[in-house]
C-alpha cells in the first residue's frame, strides 16, 4: 500500500469518475483506455525462474539492455495500442497513433501524473487529438488497470531464457499483441470493474493494516 496514498481522493475518483466511464464504455458510448509505461530491463529484472523441490540454476543474460513500452489498453476488447524504443518514449507518440486507430469515437484516457504526461505540450496535443485524460489520484496505482498486464507479461518473462535482446524484445511484443485474441480469456479476469481501495481499513500497528471484515 503506498504508505502517501489519500484513501478518500481514491474512493471519490472510482465511485465519481472511473466507475460512471466503465459504465459507458460497456454500453459502447465511448472508449475507454488505461495508459502507462513499463521498462523491461534484459539481465536485471528477469533472470529466469522455475518452481520445483530440487534446486535449480538458471542462465541469464549478462547486460543491462532496456526495451521502453508506453501502451493503451482497451478496457472493453483489452487491446492494446503501443510505442516502443529503446532510449525513451513519449505520451505525444502514443496518442498520435490512438487518434488513428479510434478515429471518430469519444476516447477517455486514465493515466498518472508522470510529468511527460502531464505536461502542457501533452494535455494539448490529447485535446487537439480530441483525447480526454483522466488523471488518477497521486499514489494510485492500482486505479491505472494497466498495471496488472506489465505484471502478467513479466511473470511469463520468467519463465525462460534468452540468449539475445531480440528474442526478448519479440517476446514482450508477443505477449501483448495477444491480449485480445490468444490470452484475452486471461486479460479478462484480471481487467475488470474491481479496483484495488483501500478506505476500509483497521491498523495494526504503526506500518500495517487489515480490511475490515465486520464492513465486508
Amino acid at each position: 500500500m503506498p504508505a502517501k496514498a489519500d484513501s478518500q481522493k481514491q474512493h471519490w475518483f472510482y465511485h465519481t469518475l472511473l466507475k460512471p466511464l466503465m459504465d459507458r464504455a460497456k454500453g459502447g458510448e465511448i472508449s475507454l483506455l488505461f495508459l502507462d509505461a513499463s521498462h523491461f530491463v534484459m539481465g536485471c529484472d528477469f533472470p529466469g525462474s522455475i518452481y520445483g523441490s530440487v534446486r535449480r540454476f538458471v542462465k541469464t543474460f549478462s547486460g543491462r539492455k532496456r526495451y521502453n513500452v508506453l501502451g493503451a489498453l482497451d478496457f472493453i476488447s483489452k487491446k492494446v495500442t503501443m510505442i516502443t524504443n529503446g532510449s525513451s518514449i513519449t505520451a505525444c507518440e502514443v496518442f498520435r497513433k490512438t487518434a488513428e486507430v479510434y478515429a471518430g469515437k469519444t476516447v477517455f484516457v486514465v493515466l498518472d501524473n508522470a510529468k511527460y504526461q502531464k505536461c502542457s505540450i501533452t494535455r494539448e496535443l490529447a485535446e487537439h487529438r480530441g483525447i480526454n485524460l483522466v488523471f488518477i489520484p497521486p499514489y494510485s496505482p492500482g486505479l491505472t488497470l494497466i498495471e496488472r498486464l506489465w505484471k502478467l507479461v513479466k511473470g511469463k518473462l520468467c519463465s525462460r531464457y534468452y540468449n539475445r535482446f531480440e528474442l526478448f524484445r519479440e517476446q514482450i511484443d508477443s505477449i501483448i499483441n495477444s491480449t485480445d485474441n490468444l490470452n484475452k480469456e486471461i486479460v479478462d479476469r484480471l481487467i475488470g470493474e474491481k479496483v484495488q481501495l483501500f478506505d476500509d481499513l483497521i491498523s495494526i500497528n504503526e506500518n500495517s493494516f487489515r480490511y475490515n471484515q465486520e464492513a465486508a
